[in-house]
């Protein structure tokens, strides 16, 4: 196998934002480096980064895409006066935007409706647990369920509790503009609740210009309106961390299962986040249970698994990304993880098809590669959403597309000249592939292509193709 087909994500922070342990994370396997723009300080800093990296994925020789994730409405512990607060068990509490409550937060909302019976404040991955007393102005009394110390500046959950704010802040729609200015591949959003989100979201595009968004699945709200949001964005991510804090624990694999389930129907992306090292942020090897994390992912053949504070503010970031690929490649080099998934079909058109016989020929025929050539990614998107057991080789003439695909599910990309007809389109990405070592004399390949060339969803070409020995 030449790469691991199930893509890694990892986040650049204070542990790994230099231009060395970048080319380090890159060559042990990074995919995609995210931007996780909620502890964004000034631009300054974004710009230097996304610089490096695309700077040190060319060093490496390989394409790199960059996710910006926008932050979104997160609600903040905001204590101005001090650091730290400790928090009694049964002792009562005002929490508000004003100095006045014990406990002061970041954000003056407006609270719609509390369930007094179900609704809880959760604070810092609910590591602290506060049931709702009531409601009066805006201020919320509440009483302690446990002990412990809350610090300024943790995010805050509000089960139970429906609030009214903005799906984009105004911070977010600077960091939007600026992701588009640096023409960065992805975006995530936090905190989606319906697709209505997505709207606003490319509201703040230019025209002419479009980079695909990905929906961050962590509210019950979106839970309840799943397909809707599937069907809107470019991409979901499930967020188990926030998830998990909104929603019973008990619930999450059933929920994680289904939307794994309706990625497949609606034919999008799909990457699973959230305490998949967890303890690699301050031990150099794993625990069993997160290899076994990372192996059910591999087999639920997602496209991609996040790393978050692993590499971002841990002890180890090019090891745990090691580590990630290594079990990624012993799970892949096992025959199941390519059976008794179903694809059904859903939004069928030419595309599909064509992707769907690629699969079909490529088995029944042994073949040893498959090539799309793809002017926007999208056909190399529905050749991966198959799941070949062929290397897919993505080839464009655009490096930005070739950046992007790097998030797809067994996608190597591959950027070429523009080329005039499909026979040169068939005798050059022979040439690749044989220079390149990927494929040997003997071998044979089925390329994908659109006819006439260079037009974006034209794809209406299918070439099984024996390389001469």
């Amino acid at each position: 196998m030449i790469s691991n087909n199930t893509k890694i994500i990892a986040t650049i922070g204070p542990s790994c934002n230099n231009p060395e342990l970048i080319n380090k994370m890159i060559k042990k396997g990074m995919n995609v480096a995210r931007l996780n723009m909620a502890h964004s300080t000034n631009n300054k800093d974004v710009i230097e980064l996304v610089s490096i990296i695309r700077k040190e994925a060319q060093n490496a020789g390989k394409y790199v895409s960059i996710l910006m994730d926008i932050a979104g409405p997160k609600i903040r512990i905001n204590l101005p006066n001090q650091s730290k607060l400790k928090i009694v068990k049964n002792t009562i509490y005002s929490l508000g935007y004003s100095s006045k409550n014990e406990i002061q937060i970041n954000m003056d909302l407006n609270f719609k409706k509390v369930n007094n019976l179900k609704s809880l404040v959760k604070v810092d991955d609910g590591k602290i647990i506060f049931k709702v007393l009531s409601l009066s102005k805006n201020v919320l009394s509440l009483r302690a369920l446990n002990s412990g110390v809350i610090t300024t500046n943790k995010g805050i959950n509000f089960p139970g509790i429906e609030l009214n704010i903005p799906s984009i802040t105004n911070q977010d729609r600077k960091h939007i503009k600026l992701g588009l200015k640096l023409e960065i591949d992805w975006f995530a959003l936090s905190f989606v609740r319906s697709k209505k989100d997505y709207n606003t979201f490319v509201e703040i595009y230019k025209k002419n210009q479009y980079i695909p968004i990905i929906a961050k699945i962590e509210k019950p709200e979106a839970v309840d309106n799943l397909e809707q949001i599937i069907k809107s964005f470019d991409g979901i991510l499930i967020a188990r961390g926030d998830l998990g804090v909104e929603m019973s624990l008990a619930k999450l694999p059933v929920i994680q299962k289904k939307i794994i389930e309706r990625c497949r129907i609606e034919h999008k992306p799909l990457i699973l986040a959230t305490q998949i090292l967890e303890s690699m942020i301050n031990s150099s090897i794993p625990t069993r249970a997160e290899v076994n994390d990372v192996a059910n992912a591999v087999y639920e053949q997602v496209d991609a698994v996040m790393l978050s504070g692993e590499t971002a503010i841990g002890k180890y970031p090019t090891e745990t990304v090691s580590i990630m690929r290594e079990i990624i490649l012993d799970v892949e080099n096992d025959g199941d993880a390519y059976k008794s998934i179903i694809y059904k079909k859903n939004n069928v058109n030419l595309r599909f098809a064509i992707g769907n016989a690629v699969k079909t020929i490529s088995e029944n025929l042994n073949i040893d590669a498959i090539v799309v050539m793809t002017e926007s990614g999208s056909s190399s998107k529905v050749v991966s959403h198959f799941r070949p057991q062929a290397n897919i080789f993505s080839m464009s003439p655009h490096l930005n597309i070739c950046n992007r695909m790097s998030l797809f599910w067994g996608v190597i990309s591959i950027q070429t000249k523009k080329f005039k007809s499909t026979d040169e389109m068939l005798i050059h990405s022979e040439r690749i592939l044989l220079d390149k070592k990927y494929i040997k004399k003997g071998q044979t390949f089925v390329m994908t292509a659109g006819v006439p060339v260079g037009i974006t969803g034209s794809t209406n070409m299918l070439k099984i193709q024996e390389v001469e020995k």
